[in-house]
């Protein structure tokens, strides 16, 4: 009997897959739908619950101020030498900064529900972007709607590097009467929600920009909070 013989390089169409290897590719993207709605739905969830916290709450930044200041001796001289401004201006070298400086500084609390824990706070003060003065101040707790009053006071001889443009940059503060100073704060700060809940502990830094008369007064200035 004669029996039908495949032509060469014949096409039959496509193999079958096992129903198996069909089925396991189904699992999988039933298993990936559902990872994403849960993912979805969680992320959902903590902005509205991040939403009710904040209509709660109402976080309001804190503010601070410089109420007043004093500069009573600022006097720069070079390391070795005098304090005349007898400089060699063709030189860089080393500066020495004598200082009293007392301040007052406001921190307000604004918030109606959250407090704060200053568990440590220091304060820097700057000439040109060098440091000559540093404090620890004492650690507090400032409740709501509450305004805490610091009172950093620095005084010393400090050593700093002086540059040729910051020395008679120097010389004309003197005869102008007037010194920019920057005075910064520090402090690791947790927060108090409620009646016993407390966060971990964040920076907080407060800056404040001050253009001091030499022997005078100085009175308000609104000082930058960052975190």
């Amino acid at each position: 009997m004669y029996q039908a013989q495949p032509l060469p390089g014949a096409y039959y169409g496509p193999a079958v897959p096992p129903k198996h290897q069909r089925k396991s590719r189904g699992c999988f993207c039933c298993l990936l739908s559902t990872f994403f709605k849960i993912l979805i739905g969680l992320v959902i969830l903590l902005g509205v619950l991040a939403l009710v916290l904040w209509l709660v709450l109402r976080p309001v930044e804190v503010k601070a101020y410089v109420r007043t200041a004093s500069l009573t001796q600022f006097n720069l001289s070079t390391v070795g030498g005098n304090d005349n401004f007898r400089y060699n201006l063709t030189a860089v070298g080393r500066g020495s900064i004598g200082y009293n400086l007392s301040t007052v500084i406001d921190i307000r609390n604004p918030n109606k529900r959250i407090g704060l824990y200053y568990d440590s706070i220091e304060a820097i003060g700057y000439y040109e972007g060098e440091r000559f003065a540093w404090k620890a101040l004492p650690a507090f707790y400032q409740g709501h709607k509450n305004t805490t009053t610091l009172y950093p006071a620095f005084s010393g001889q400090s050593t700093i590097d002086m540059s040729i443009s910051e020395v008679q940059d120097f010389e004309l503060h003197r005869q102008a009467g007037t010194f920019d100073v920057t005075l910064h704060l520090r402090s690791r700060i947790r927060f108090k929600l409620g009646s016993s809940f407390k966060t971990s502990r964040t920076t907080m830094k407060i800056k404040c920009n001050m253009a001091l008369p030499y022997g005078k007064s100085f009175s308000g200035t609104k000082c930058d909070v960052d975190w």
